[in-house]
């Protein structure tokens, strides 16, 4: 990698920027300046890409020693610190940040900033250009961007290459050109998408909405349901996955506790939100639940629901912190 590669690497280029900085526009943008009298440094710029040199006015000739690798001399020292010192003026003046290397890796990025108004996290010093989108109040990955070779991806191929880790948890989507089994994380949950632009920067948001959602802490809820006007146990026992109206600030993935009244008085089923928002032109909001376990009629009768903090279910609610231990941990 060349200084300048190194300089400006996850930089973009302000236009107006260098005009205002004393570069002049033809087909490049160029920019020359002196150094120690007799040396001229020159800039140019094409598509993003920084070009630079140095002559020797003296010499007539380009001068290339401060370019050598571990170069000793104290001359030749002094005329790259000078040199680097411009171009990073240049680059503080003229340029533009970027998160990540490549263009689609950075208009994903600015997306989720936009939406979600999270910025990337890089946690690892071995690992620079590794940045983690986490969700501020679960804590949670939803996203990872990496720059690694492709051959870690795609056998017989090489090159450097910027990935998105996206938790999905669904091996559909590894059918879709462009989206591979996760490259170091759980293989079960987890994809990889190659940000190359083979898939679309829409279908790769669409993407990312659902594995935010997974990144979500989810509610556990408790609904009333009344079997004297409805036969709620034959619907929801004959159906694997079940439509039912939804409560506000619910969440894809939320636990739901459907609690039957009279002649029952007891929480019967537990339940998983699978989708939300259904036939959305109708008055009232509709979910598909999927149905994970029924439960005896006499374990979590009303007088037993009480001793862990329900004391009443007039309508959808969070269940109280005591009563979720004991569901989830019914054994003890």
């Amino acid at each position: 990698m060349t200084i300048e590669e190194e300089i400006f690497k996850t930089y973009k280029v302000n236009e107006k920027e260098l005009l205002k900085y004393g570069f002049i526009k033809n087909k490049t943008y160029k920019y020359s300046t002196k150094i120690m009298d007799n040396f001229e440094v020159e800039i140019t710029i094409i598509n993003d890409k920084v070009i630079g040199k140095i002559f020797d006015l003296d010499a007539e000739a380009e001068y290339t020693n401060f370019r050598i690798k571990n170069i000793t001399g104290k001359f030749a020292l002094t005329i790259k610190e000078k040199y680097i010192n411009i171009l990073k003026d240049i680059r503080t003046k003229c340029f533009e940040k970027n998160y990540f290397l490549f263009n689609q890796s950075n208009r994903i990025t600015n997306k989720i900033i936009e939406k979600y108004k999270i910025k990337p996290e890089f946690l690892w010093q071995k690992f620079p250009g590794f940045g983690v989108f986490r969700n501020q109040k679960s804590s949670k990955w939803f996203a990872i961007i990496m720059n690694i070779d492709k051959s870690k991806i795609i056998q017989n191929s090489e090159g450097k290459v910027e990935i998105l880790n996206l938790k999905l948890d669904d091996p559909k989507y590894l059918s879709q050109k462009g989206i591979y089994p996760a490259y170091h994380m759980n293989k079960k949950s987890w994809v990889t998408i190659i940000l190359d632009n083979t898939l679309k920067d829409e279908d790769i948001l669409n993407l990312l909405d659902i594995s935010y959602e997974y990144s979500k802490i989810k509610d556990e809820w408790i609904i009333p349901a009344n079997p004297k006007y409805f036969d709620v146990i034959t619907y929801i026992e004959s159906l694997k996955i079940f439509s039912w109206k939804q409560p506000k600030n619910i969440n894809l993935n939320d636990t739901i506790y459907i609690y039957l009244g009279a002649p029952y008085s007891a929480l019967m089923y537990k339940c998983k939100v699978v989708e939300l928002d259904l036939y959305k032109d109708s008055k009232e909001k509709i979910m598909n639940v999927e149905l994970l376990e029924k439960y005896n009629p006499q374990q979590y009768t009303f007088s037993k629901l009480k001793e862990y903090g329900l004391n009443s279910i007039r309508s959808a609610r969070r269940i109280p912190s005591k009563l979720s231990q004991k569901l989830n941990n019914p054994g003890k």
